[in-house]
């Protein structure tokens, strides 16, 4: 049986470019303790996105819809955009992926909403646009005790990467499998 808010009629998910009059909303969602306990601190956070929408950051942002409604934020950026020595500093791991990689960031901002399947839709509809986009390595990383991102993105088709497991301090490096991704 179908959840009544699940995301599995089509097109119940879609993507909307962030702009100026999605700061208010997004720093709400960043201000609620399900999504302050995964990402740093709020006004930090709606300024990184201003750059963002502003070109000064390479990476795409994104306000997910639930049937028109947002309901979370997703965005998409370029390894090789983020391969600069104060970031290598921050993440060494970024040097030992593929310089072609696309990582994807994620919170749902309406905590109704989670645990119903939502991340993993939304994560395998970014997946399928940047696959169709002409992207293959992309990664994800979850902090490695959030369970509930880390199932969802395994649902979604991303497998831990072996070697830089335990190496990542605050992430797990889950990469798409193309091979095996059930992409749901």
């Amino acid at each position: 049986m179908q959840n009544e808010t699940g995301p599995n009629d089509a097109g119940r998910i879609a993507f909307a470019p962030v702009t100026a009059e999605h700061y208010p909303l997004l720093l709400d969602w960043l201000n609620r303790p399900h999504v302050r306990e995964w990402w740093g601190d709020p006004e930090t956070e709606v300024n990184n996105i201003r750059a963002k929408v502003e070109g000064r950051d390479s990476t795409r942002p994104f306000i997910i819809e639930l049937d028109g409604r947002p309901i979370g934020y997703i965005q998409y950026w370029f390894i090789a955009d983020n391969s600069d020595e104060t970031t290598l500093a921050d993440a060494p791991w970024l040097a030992e992926l593929p310089v072609d990689a696309v990582g994807i960031d994620l919170t749902i901002g309406e905590k109704d909403l989670l645990s119903r399947g939502i991340g993993s839709a939304a994560v395998g509809l970014m997946v399928r646009q940047l696959l169709e986009a002409g992207h293959a390595n992309i990664i994800i990383d979850p902090a490695p005790e959030n369970a509930r991102a880390v199932h969802a993105y395994e649902k979604a088709g991303f497998r831990a990467v072996p070697h830089l497991v335990g190496r990542t301090e605050g992430a797990l490096i889950m990469q798409y499998d193309t091979n095996n991704g059930t992409n749901t």
